[in-house]
C-alpha cells in the first residue's frame, strides 16, 4: 500500500459519512468520489449471499484488485491517509483485515433509536439518479448484469410491497431474506443495526487497541474539532487547529434525538427488546 489507510466501520446512519467527509477536508487525507464502494469490496464474491464475507473469501486476487484500487486512489490525490467508509465492513472486519492488514480503523456508533428512526425512511426513500450514477462507475464491468438485475428487483419490490419499501438497503446480513416473516419494516431495521454494531465492536475487539478508535456519534457533534483532532493524533497526522476548524464547521448537533421524535411509543415498544442489548452495552440509556 502506497499511503495509511483509515477504515471507517459503523451502521448505516451513525454518521459515517459525516466523519470521512470532515477527514477529507483535511490536506492529505482521500476518498472515493461516491458514497460507498461496495462494488469493489464484493468483486469477486459478488454472488455471496450476503455482505458477511468471511476471511478466506480474501483469496490473493481479490486482495490484489482491492488493494489496487486504494493504491491508485492514493496516487491521483496524492494522499497519505486513504479514508474509505462502506458501511458493509462493519459486518466483515476480518475479510477487511486481511485485504488491508496495515489499516486503522474508526469506530463510530450512534443511539440505536435514532438509527432506527433515520434508517425506515431510507428503506422507503425515492431513487436518487446522481447519488446511483456516482456509485455505478466503480461497479466493475464483469459485475455489471448481477447488479442491474438486482438494481430492477429492488425497485419493482418497491412498488409492490404493502410498506413501499425496498426489498434491501443497507448491508445484507445472513439470513436476512428471512426477516420479513419475522419481523416489520421498523424491527427489520432494528434488527440490522443490531447485528452490524454487534459484529463490528466483537471483531474490532480482536485488532488491539492501537488499530482501532472508538467515536461516540452525539460526541463528535458536540466537540467536533477536539474529537478530530484525537482521531488525528491516533493516525499520528497531526493538524493545524485552523485547518481542523474549517474542516468541521458544517457539522451539526441537530440530529441528535430526531429519530427518537419519530417514532410513537407504540413503535419504540417495538424495536426495545431487539436494541436494548446493544445500546446497554454502548452505554445509552
Amino acid at each position: 500500500m502506497t499511503a495509511k489507510s483509515l477504515v471507517i466501520i459503523g451502521a448505516p446512519r451513525s454518521g459515517t459519512n459525516m466523519l470521512r467527509d470532515v477527514l477529507t477536508r483535511l490536506p492529505g487525507f482521500a476518498t472515493w468520489p461516491c458514497d460507498e464502494i461496495n462494488y469493489i469490496w464484493r468483486h469477486g464474491n459478488v454472488r455471496y449471499p450476503s455482505d458477511e464475507l468471511p476471511v478466506d473469501r480474501a483469496t490473493p486476487r481479490v486482495v490484489r484488485y482491492i488493494r489496487g484500487h486504494f493504491d491508485a486512489l492514493a496516487r491521483r490525490y496524492e494522499a497519505r491517509v486513504v479514508v474509505e467508509k462502506t458501511c458493509a465492513n462493519s459486518l466483515r472486519v476480518p475479510f477487511v483485515d486481511k485485504v488491508v492488514n496495515d489499516a486503522r480503523y474508526v469506530f463510530i456508533y450512534r443511539d440505536g433509536v435514532d438509527v432506527v428512526g433515520s434508517a425506515l425512511k431510507r428503506w422507503t426513500a425515492s431513487l436518487d439518479p446522481g447519488y446511483l450514477a456516482k456509485k455505478a462507475r466503480y461497479v466493475p464491468i464483469s459485475d455489471l448484469p448481477y447488479y442491474a438485475s438486482r438494481y430492477a428487483w429492488n425497485r419493482v419490490h418497491k412498488l409492490v410491497s404493502r410498506d413501499r419499501a425496498l426489498a434491501v438497503w443497507g448491508p445484507r446480513v445472513d439470513g436476512m431474506a428471512d426477516w420479513p416473516e419475522r419481523y416489520d419494516l421498523l424491527q427489520m431495521c432494528a434488527m440490522q443495526w443490531r447485528v452490524c454494531v454487534e459484529k463490528a465492536s466483537r471483531d474490532l475487539a480482536e485488532l488491539g487497541a492501537d488499530r482501532v478508535h472508538q467515536i461516540r456519534y452525539e460526541d463528535f457533534v458536540a466537540n467536533a474539532q477536539h474529537a478530530t483532532q484525537q482521531l488525528a493524533r491516533f493516525l499520528d497526522e497531526p493538524i493545524d487547529a485552523e485547518l481542523v476548524a474549517a474542516a468541521t464547521d458544517k457539522v451539526s448537533s441537530r440530529s441528535i434525538g430526531r429519530g427518537r421524535d419519530q417514532l410513537s411509543a407504540d413503535e419504540l415498544r417495538s424495536i426495545r427488546d431487539i436494541i436494548a442489548p446493544v445500546m446497554d452495552q454502548l452505554g445509552y440509556d
